[in-house]
Order: C-alpha cells, then sequence, then structure tokens
C-alpha cells in the first residue's frame, strides 16, 4: 500500500525508518533494471541526496528536523530550476544552458522543511502537451498493465507521476497549464493538485503559459497533497470547512465534461458519484452551459501558443531542428494570433472567470471525470500525428476548463484496484483551496470505502 507523508513522519519520528533507509529504497526503486526509472527520471541525485538524508538523521537525533518531513525524498519536474543545474524543460536545446543560481522559490521552500530531491523527473517537452510522450529521453509507461501493454504515463509531468507510483519518490512536483498535474495523477493512479495560480510562485519554473501556468503536488493522497501545497505556497490553509460531505451540494456539468466517455470511465464515474451521494451528498446535474464557450475563447490557439511563441521565438529560430516536431508545430501555432487577437483573448476569459464565478458559487464543488479516456498505448501515439492530436486535445478538455476559469481542482483514484486508472476531478473557483481540500478528503474517504 502506498505510504502518505504523514505515515512517514510518524515512522521517521518513532525511529521505525531513517531518511537514509527512504533515500536508498528510492534510489534501488529507480535503479531497478526492469523498471522505469531510466525513462522517469532525467537526472538523479544520487550522492546528493544520500548526504541530504545522513545530515537529515542527525539533526532529528538532535531533535532539530526542520520539520516532520525532513528526510522524505520527492523528485521534480525538470522545469525548475535547481542551484548549479542547467533547467532543459524536458529538451535537449537547453543542454547548454546556463546553471541556475539558486533554486525555484516553490522547491527552495520544499528543500527548507527538510524534504530530499533525489532528481529530476522526465515531462513532454516545455510543458507542451497531455499526453508525456518525449523523443528525447524516452516515455515512462503508466503502471497499469505494464508489463504486456506499456500505455503513456499522461503529461506534461510524465516522469513525476510515475515516480510516485513506482515508489521511486514519496511525492513529485509538477506544473499545471491545462491539466499536467492531473491528467498523469489519473493515468498513474495517484493523487494531483492544481492550486489556484497564483498561490503558489511561479518563478524559477521554465514557462509555457504565464496565464495559465500554476505548480502542484502529485502524491498519494488528498493530505499528501494539501502539506506539500501549503509548504510551497507559504500558506496554512483554514480548517474551519467541512469536513464531511452530509450536506453538500455537488455539481456535475452537463455541457462539455461528459461528452465522449468510455465505458470504463463512465462506469467508473457513476460509481463515484453513488459512493458521495451515499456518504451524504447531493449530487446535481447542472448545465453550466458556458463551459461551451472555452472552445470559443480558444480558437485561435488560446494563450498557451501564444505565449509560448513570445518566450521561445529566438531559441526556436536558432535550434527548432533540435525540438520535439509536434511541441516545435504547437510553439509555432503562436504566430497566428496578432495583438488585436491577444487582447481580445484576455478579455473574453476575463470575462469567462467572472461569469463562471458567479455559477459555481451556487454549489459547493463541482465534479467531472478529470479525462474522458483510460490510458491509451504509447504505441499508437508515437507514430500517428492525427491520433496523437486527437487523443491529447480529448484529455485536456476537462482540466483545462479550470485553468481557463482560474479555478483550483484535484484529480482522485476512482477504480477498484485492479482495473484501469480513471481520475474523478474535484474543483472550486479560484482561491478557494481550503475548502476544496477538505471537500476532496471527504471524498477520498467515501471512495476508498469502496
Amino acid at each position: 500500500m502506498a505510504r502518505t507523508l504523514s505515515a512517514l513522519a510518524d515512522d521517521l519520528a518513532s525511529g521505525r525508518t531513517s531518511a537514509l533507509a527512504l533515500v536508498r529504497e528510492a534510489l534501488a526503486r529507480i535503479d531497478a533494471p526492469d523498471g522505469e526509472g531510466k525513462r522517469a527520471f532525467i537526472k538523479v541525485h544520487r550522492e546528493a541526496a544520500l548526504a541530504a538524508a545522513e545530515a537529515m538523521d542527525k539533526l532529528r537525533a538532535a531533535g532539530l528536523a526542520p520539520s516532520p518531513f525532513a528526510g522524505i525524498p520527492i523528485s521534480v519536474k525538470d522545469l525548475f530550476d535547481l542551484a548549479g543545474e542547467p533547467t532543459t524543460a524536458g529538451s535537449t536545446v537547453l543542454a547548454g544552458a546556463s546553471l541556475a543560481e539558486r533554486d525555484a522559490p516553490a522547491i527552495a521552500r520544499l528543500r527548507r522543511a527538510g524534504f530530499i530531491v533525489i532528481g529530476r523527473t522526465n515531462m513532454t517537452e516545455f510543458a507542451f502537451s497531455g499526453l508525456g510522450l518525449n523523443p528525447h529521453y524516452g516515455t515512462p509507461a503508466s503502471p497499469y498493465e505494464r508489463a504486456t501493454t506499456r500505455r503513456i504515463p499522461g503529461g506534461s509531468s510524465s516522469g513525476a507521476a510515475v515516480s510516485v507510483a513506482d515508489g521511486m519518490a514519496f511525492a513529485g512536483i509538477g506544473s499545471d497549464t491545462g491539466g499536467s498535474c492531473r491528467i498523469p495523477a489519473a493515468f498513474c493512479g495517484i493523487t494531483g493538485y492544481k492550486p489556484t495560480a497564483a498561490s503558489v510562485p511561479r518563478e524559477g519554473a521554465f514557462p509555457l503559459s504565464q496565464t495559465l501556468d500554476s505548480i502542484g503536488p502529485l502524491a498519494n493522497s488528498v493530505e499528501c497533497c494539501r502539506i506539500l501545497h501549503e509548504i510551497m505556497s507559504g500558506d496554512v490553509l483554514s480548517k474551519d470547512v467541512p469536513t464531511s460531505l452530509k450536506g453538500l451540494r455537488i455539481a456535475v456539468p452537463q455541457t462539455v465534461a461528459l461528452d465522449g466517455l468510455d465505458a470504463h470511465v463512465a462506469g467508473s464515474f457513476d460509481r463515484a458519484l453513488d459512493l458521495l451521494a451515499k456518504a451524504g451528498a447531493t449530487v446535481i446535474a447542472a448545465p453550466f452551459a458556458r463551459l461551451a464557450e472555452v472552445a470559443s475563447i480558444n480558437a485561435k490557439g488560446g494563450f498557451a501558443p501564444a505565449e509560448a511563441y513570445a518566450h521561445h521565438r529566438e531559441l526556436i529560430e536558432a535550434k527548432g531542428e533540435g525540438y520535439d516536431q509536434r511541441v516545435r508545430t504547437r510553439v509555432l501555432r503562436g504566430r497566428n494570433q496578432d495583438a488585436a487577437d491577444y487582447i481580445r483573448l484576455v478579455q473574453a476569459r476575463d470575462a469567462f472567470v467572472a461569469a463562471m464565478r458567479a455559477e459555481v458559487s451556487a454549489f459547493d464543488v463541482l465534479v467531472m471525470p478529470t479525462v474522458p479516456t483510460i490510458a491509451p498505448t504509447i504505441a499508437e501515439l508515437a507514430e500517428d500525428d492525427e491520433a496523437f492530436t486527437r487523443i491529447n486535445m480529448l484529455v485536456l478538455r476537462n482540466p483545462s476548463l479550470i485553468n481557463v476559469m482560474d479555478g483550483c481542482a484535484i484529480s482522485l483514484p476512482m477504480h477498484r484496484a485492479g482495473e484501469a486508472p480513471a481520475g474523478l476531478m474535484l474543483a472550486r473557483a479560484g482561491g478557494e483551496d481550503a475548502a476544496l481540500f477538505a471537500i476532496a478528503a471527504a471524498a477520498e474517504a467515501a471512495l476508498v470505502a469502496r
């Protein structure tokens, strides 16, 4: 059974384990010859992690551990600055980039709490896909049916999710622009959190979209994600919020979010709604017709291509042949928007955020499948551009709704043990992370009871 951060903290405090034992366990899993370590990680901080573990054990023995979680190994997505290293963002064209002078603030806060960075995880190049394929470093496979059928891990935080699912780290730090924490969490059977974008500093994280980017954790429980979010945001979230589902109004949007569900996801979702209702929630089918506006808002590509092109323009002119061609194509789509298009996009999104905040406030939480399908195979997408584009848009669809409305959201496993992983996404308006965590914890308890 996957271990939570609180359980590990208890084990460390009692002496049942040590930081050195945890780091050695993580490294053994990374090094397993039949495992995914060589594809899940771009760089492993072997010696630094072992040294940090020894230091944390000495601090704990002296009563000076910086937090209960000191000594727990975590993974960090390759787009974060780590002092003394180039930030390559899943690409090879930045291999010669200047070395980061300091850790990204979110990572620095975790290190100050004593978490140990075990290594940098693989990702979709420049975070520009929800599928997780990477032609430069290989693609780690989702745990489901791995021995017989290698399925995509989801992206762009692909290695982060696989590192947690396989016990190569006890949490992973990723980013989420249109689902990049939640999609891989759903495909790998773990929990992934997308916070209110402004709540966690984004400095020191290689940008995809300055408007939509957010920094979030992937871990083994809602509580794990909450712990990591509080540390990265520097904000202790209020506990004065509902702790059960009784009497809560759960809205299931009928527009866009339920389109094209495969049979397994649809069945898992219906079962999850039934469990939430049995736990006391009132499940309400709500139109949310405005969700259909997202497609028109993004008709010319939306924020990511325009903002990515602004960031990549010189690099792609100099080294474009070194890009994943699918990523390069998406970045270059940003040339199709002029200043007037971008200004109108900003205005349309502002209006959408305001309208959705008003609609969402009538309910306690929105619920929908994280993604409409189980993870397809790596092989079927690797060589088929049409299938890649179609599936990419499909898996990004539901998570992106929340990024466009500037909300916060979490993906929880909703499948039965042994089944294909499927995620249940809960969401609220931006700034309501505390309430969302409390409701998600109650929902998790109801789903675990299955």
